[in-house]
This record gives C-alpha cells, sequence and structure tokens, in this order.
C-alpha cells in the first residue's frame, strides 16, 4: 500500500475536476437554493473560503497582490452582467417610464457617494480623494449579485416596479459612477503633478465619456440588431439559433466603445436595450439572454470562490473598528436613506419603496472600481481600502442573500401573485438550463 503522505496530485488535474464541479453547481444550485433564505453568492463565497483552507492549497488569491487580473476580471464579469440585465427589460424605454431609474440614478447614487465621502472623510480619517474613490465604489447597485432581485428572462412578465427599477439601475449606474471615480483619480494626479484638472474631467470625463458611450452602445446595437433580426436574408443572425450572438455583441460594443476612450460599461448596457428593441417579440431574446445568463454565473461563482479565498488569506486583516461601523452604516443607513430620498413622490406602494431603497446590493462593481482607481494612481493603504470593500461586499452578500428570498416572496404575495405558481420556474435571476424546458411546455 501506497504512504499517502506521499501523494501529490496534478494541480491540473485538481483544477479541472474542481472547474467540473463548478459548473455542475451552476446548473443544480440556483434549483436547490430557489426556496431558501440562502443565496447562490453565499454558497460560493463559503465554498471558496473551505477550498483556500485546505493545507495543499498555498495560494493567496488577494486583489492587491494580482492588482492586474483582478481589474481585468472583475472588468469581464460586470459587461457580461449587463448585456445579461439590459436583455431581460421588456419595458420600453422612455423617460416617464423609466423614472423610478431617473430617481435612482440621479438623485440616491450622487447623495450616496457624497455621504460615504463625508463618512470616509470625517468618520475614517481618509484623504478627500482616497473617501472619494471609496464612495465611488461602492455606491452603485451591483449587476452581478443583485441577479436575485432583477426580472426574469424576457417575454416571462416577471418584471414589477421594483424588480425593473433595480435591474435598470445595476445597468446604468455602473457607467455614470465611472465619471466620480475617474474625479478621485483626476484629483490624485493633480495633486502630484500641480496641473489643471476641472476642464478635462468636464469635458473628456462627464460630457464625452458618457455621450460617446451613449451613442456607440446605440449604433453598435443598432448594427446588431439590423444583423440579428431584419437582415433582408436567409443569413440573419437569429437564424443560427446560437445565443453566443450576445457575448460577440458585448465584446464588439465593449471593445469598440473603449478603443474611443468612452463608458464601455454604459455603452454595453445600451447595446442591449437596443438589440432587445430591434425585435422585441422575437423567441431568439431568450436563447441570447440564457447563454449570456450561464457564461455570467459561471465567471461570478469563479470570482466568488477567489473572494472567499481572500477572505481567509488575510483580506480583512488591515480594518480597524471605525472600518466596520462604517460598512453597516452604508448598508444600513446610506443606502436604505438616499434611496427612499430618491423615491419620495414616486408613486408607489411604501412596500415597494422599502423593497427599493433596502436592496442596494454592493459586489463585483465595487471590486472593479477600486481596482481600477488603484491601479491608475499612487495611493498609500490601498490594503485597508480592499479591507472596506471587501467587508462592504461581504456584509451585502450576506444580509441581502439572507433576506431577498423572503422579502421577494412577501411582496409578490401582496401584489396578489403567488410565488409558487410554477415550482418547475426558478425565481427571477436564477433560472438554470431547465427552466427553458419549463417554459417551453408552459
Amino acid at each position: 500500500m501506497s504512504d499517502l503522505s506521499e501523494w501529490s496530485p496534478d494541480p491540473y488535474i485538481l483544477v479541472l475536476t474542481g472547474l467540473g464541479v463548478l459548473i455542475a453547481l451552476v446548473a443544480w444550485l440556483p434549483l436547490a437554493l430557489k426556496r431558501l433564505p440562502l443565496s447562490l453568492p453565499i454558497v460560493c463565497i463559503a465554498l471558496g473560503a473551505a477550498l483556500f483552507l485546505i493545507p495543499q492549497v498555498s495560494d493567496q488569491p488577494l486583489p492587491m497582490t494580482y492588482p492586474e487580473f483582478t481589474e481585468r476580471f472583475t472588468e469581464f464579469v460586470v459587461i457580461i452582467a449587463l448585456m445579461g440585465a439590459g436583455l431581460k427589460l421588456d419595458r420600453v424605454f422612455s423617460w416617464r417610464r423609466w423614472g423610478v431609474t431617473w430617481r435612482l440614478l440621479v438623485i440616491t447614487m450622487p447623495l450616496s457617494i457624497a455621504a460615504i465621502t463625508l463618512l470616509g472623510v470625517f468618520g475614517l480619517g481618509l484623504p478627500l480623494v482616497i473617501a472619494l474613490l471609496l464612495g465611488a465604489s461602492l455606491a452603485p447597485t451591483d449587476p452581478v449579485l443583485a441577479a436575485d432581485v432583477q426580472v426574469g428572462p424576457p417575454k416571462t412578465g416577471q418584471e414589477d416596479e421594483v424588480r425593473f427599477g433595480l435591474t435598470s439601475e445595476a445597468g446604468l449606474n455602473d457607467g455614470l459612477a465611472f465619471p466620480f471615480v475617474n474625479l478621485a483619480i483626476a484629483l490624485g494626479l493633480a495633486a502630484a503633478s500641480g496641473e489643471p484638472w476641472l476642464g478635462k474631467w468636464l469635458m473628456h470625463n462627464v460630457i464625452w465619456e458618457i455621450g460617446a458611450g451613449v451613442v456607440g452602445g446605440w449604433l453598435i446595437g443598432r448594427l446588431f440588431g439590423w444583423l440579428t433580426f431584419h437582415i433582408p436574408a436567409d443569413t440573419k443572425l437569429a437564424q443560427t439559433g446560437d445565443g453566443l450572438i450576445a457575448i460577440a455583441a458585448t465584446f464588439v460594443s465593449y471593445g469598440l466603445t473603449e478603443l474611443i476612450e468612452c463608458y464601455g460599461f454604459l455603452a454595453v448596457f445600451i447595446t442591449a436595450l437596443t438589440l432587445r428593441h430591434a425585435h422585441r417579440e422575437h423567441d431568439f431574446h431568450r436563447e441570447m439572454h440564457d447563454v449570456t445568463e450561464q457564461v455570467e454565473r459561471l465567471a461570478m461563482m469563479i470570482l466568488l470562490v477567489l473572494f472567499g479565498g481572500a477572505l481567509v488569506s488575510g483580506l480583512l486583516t488591515p480594518l480597524r473598528i471605525m472600518d466596520i461601523v462604517a460598512a453597516i452604516v452604508i448598508l444600513l443607513i446610506i443606502r436604505p436613506l438616499t434611496g427612499f430620498i430618491g423615491l419620495l413622490g414616486f408613486k408607489a406602494a411604501w412596500k415597494e419603496k422599502l423593497t427599493l431603497a433596502f436592496f442596494g446590493i454592493r459586489g463585483v462593481g465595487s471590486f472593479y472600481y477600486l481596482a481600477y482607481g488603484l491601479n491608475h494612481m499612487p495611493v498609500e493603504g490601498g490594503e485597508r481600502l480592499w479591507a472596506i470593500v471587501g467587508l462592504v461586499v461581504l456584509l451585502s452578500v450576506l444580509l441581502h442573500g439572507l433576506t431577498v428570498t423572503p422579502i421577494m416572496r412577501l411582496l409578490d404575495r401582496s401584489q396578489g401573485r403567488d410565488p409558487d405558481a410554477d415550482e418547475a420556474i426558478p425565481p427571477p435571476g436564477l433560472q438554470g438550463p431547465a427552466s427553458s424546458a419549463a417554459n417551453s411546455k408552459a
């Protein structure tokens, strides 16, 4: 009998096995968790923590150790999520119909950035520039981890005001938070060089990058919409039946708009909305959504496994008592209060307003913005910033993940909907491969 102490498995084989298990969980876990007060991100983080506690796993996936990878991988996950979010939305775009979105974007998000910045300066003792970067990173609602409170797949009718508001907010605020991240970078670089910053920031980072992002995303969406649904030939892309077209549109939209130095996140979401509008009733939207969602969920699970590994590798070690207090204030006071202020005067039931204000989930987008900011300007104490953001995301995953199922089920019942009407279909945001078959039978 061989000595087990000498057993040294091939790391490649271990990775391959682990990836297989992860893909199986991608398909199965949403069905298993659909009625439990437990979310997929919680399970992924726990799996990551357990994996990286194994003595044979010596790597420490800390974001400050791999800054470039952290920025690029989180960027990838966010753009896939933004395409999926845009394809889900059935509501036709208009200023009036999207009123809840504008309130959350124009009122709630700037107030959140300002409040977190002030908390960083006066509560945490951070320099203004660093506090602003922290505020811009933690203000946006995440399009990745907010899947449980988003609308259902295209044409399923699962689009009440709460789910629509949180989906559209998550889709647009990731692009509109970028000017504030760039403002922090501009102020930081100006402090070191003494060069003027206001004109360049306003003209380039605000007017050009937002405007070009919207126009560029719309043009690419129009192009893909024509090629997919309207080209006068049997070679239209919808004929392929292959939802990977949505992934292609995501990469093209992000790549081309980033080449002209505008906000690719914003462009991807606008591309998704425009593509969805090209032929609203076509069944091919479901195929595109399903492929996008599966890619997004797999990438999200890998990232959260790494996040769990970072937690047990010392990510939160630099935290101070006030940092913990600040994280709780951000989640339980700043977002709910600014969310409710943004919704003052909005015609909706108070339960809907409270739900919209409460579920400002923080996640992968916060990781990306912090990584981007730290990679583009000199910052002392980056480990502490990562610890604060990591704690906020962890608490958000736990708080919102444990409450989302009972709260959304209660909201559905209060609005006359039966959340158990079809046991074969998971709740919005958690559709697995089996749900397509369920829908086709319905």
